[in-house]
């Protein structure tokens, strides 16, 4: 049986004040939004040139 006379642990009792950033904190930095735009456009120019020029 289960014993539920105890009382609950918290969960974060050990936890790290502060968590790890990640991968979608380095996608809301400005620089690289604005470097993933430029690549875009760039890659997007060529493919209009390909399909609807040549």
């Amino acid at each position: 049986m289960l014993d539920t006379s105890r009382e609950p642990v918290p969960a974060a009792t050990d936890a790290p004040a502060e968590e790890p950033r990640g991968c979608l904190f380095a996608l809301s930095q400005p620089p690289l939004m604005i470097f993933l735009g430029v690549i875009g456009c760039l890659l997007m120019m060529a493919a209009v040139h390909d399909l609807f020029v040549l």
